[in-house]
């Protein structure tokens, strides 16, 4: 049941490193329209700023709106975002360091604006209208090029003291193993991201000639993703397969270590690699399930696929006005 306070239209911008996404969304979270445009990266903050003040502004118009329609706008942020400053503390694809961008997209819309972190975002949207939508808590962990997500625990999103919660790929799973970006050796991130599964497979298809994943790829290594890997592995293909149990069994202690550390009631995957549902999700589970601590419960968090996709982003971000806190 939508309420009186609910009632209205809210934008929300999805900000990404490629391209500029947004959607208007009613109360119940519906989006009704949305829009992207390319980001056209590098530029300087003030200029990407405009670029989505004139894209919102033009979207709108196209659908005979105007920012008197609009009760707050959203946005998410691939960086750290500090929602009580406007500050964007730092975020390395757009050359941001402590810069006041949240700020200047603020003097530029005549209503509310809200902004956190884009995975934070995505997981606020699941919780509110996707997959977490319901339960008391929820945990959202993304399977991209790295391995990011968001916590929300008794209906907040968890910012951490420095903003920065929710950087599940960079837990250590195997002491002194493969270097990760973040300058650390062994992380999640550098055995269970969408970017490692796919690295993985490639060094096993260079190793095996004669495995389906070549044939798939045309022989161009570089042309292997992550649905060729699930797809040769349920061809039996051994590369392919022996692949999938390598990156399931680091995924799984991963995801055993958030549950046995955060108890959330719905433990959700995100990212690319969620469209394979439950070819990802049953073997996952019976992995997961012996590593959890309090297995004997009645009560264990459930581990399902996001729901909402792409459009989890700009759910997230539309409905960030529920958080408070606006700048």
């Amino acid at each position: 049941m939508v309420t009186e306070e609910q009632k209205g239209y809210y934008v929300g911008i999805d900000l990404g490193g490629t391209n500029i996404a947004a959607g208007v969304t009613d109360g119940s979270h519906k989006v009704l329209f949305e829009h992207c445009v390319p980001t056209d990266l590098p530029r300087p903050a003030h200029e990407l700023a405009q670029a989505i003040y004139d894209m919102v502004k033009d979207m709108l118009a196209d659908h005979k709106m105007g920012f008197g329609n609009i009760k707050s706008v959203g946005i998410g942020i691939p960086g750290t975002v500090n929602r009580e400053t406007g500050m964007v503390e730092y975020a390395n694809n757009f050359g941001f360091d402590h810069v006041p961008f949240v700020s200047m997209i603020k003097e530029l819309f005549p209503c509310p604006v809200f902004a956190d972190n884009d995975a934070k975002a995505a997981a606020w949207g699941e919780y509110i209208a996707g997959a977490g939508q319901g339960s008391s808590s929820m945990v959202m962990m993304t399977l991209g090029t790295g391995v990011g997500g968001g916590i929300i625990l008794g209906g907040r999103l968890l910012a951490g003291y420095n903003l920065a919660a929710g950087e599940f790929g960079h837990m250590v799973i195997k002491e002194d193993g493969k270097p990760c970006n973040c300058g650390r050796k062994g992380c999640l991130e550098a055995y269970a991201s969408a970017s490692a599964l796919v690295e993985t497979a490639r060094e096993a298809a260079k190793r095996q000639s004669d495995s389906l994943l070549n044939h798939l790829c045309g022989e161009d290594l570089d042309r292997i993703n992550g649905r060729m890997v699930f797809q040769a592995a349920e061809a039996q293909d051994p590369a392919a397969a022996a692949v999938m149990e390598e990156f399931l069994t680091h995924l799984a202690v991963g995801v055993a270590n958030v549950i046995n550390m955060l108890q959330p009631e719905v433990l959700c995957i995100g990212g690319g690699l969620s469209g394979a549902k439950d070819k990802l999700l049953e073997p996952l589970r019976k992995k997961v399930e012996p590593m959890v601590y309090s297995r004997t419960s009645k009560r264990n968090a459930r581990i399902v696929a996001a729901a909402l996709g792409n459009g989890a982003g700009i759910i997230g971000a539309a409905g960030l006005w529920q958080m408070g806190e606006g700048l």
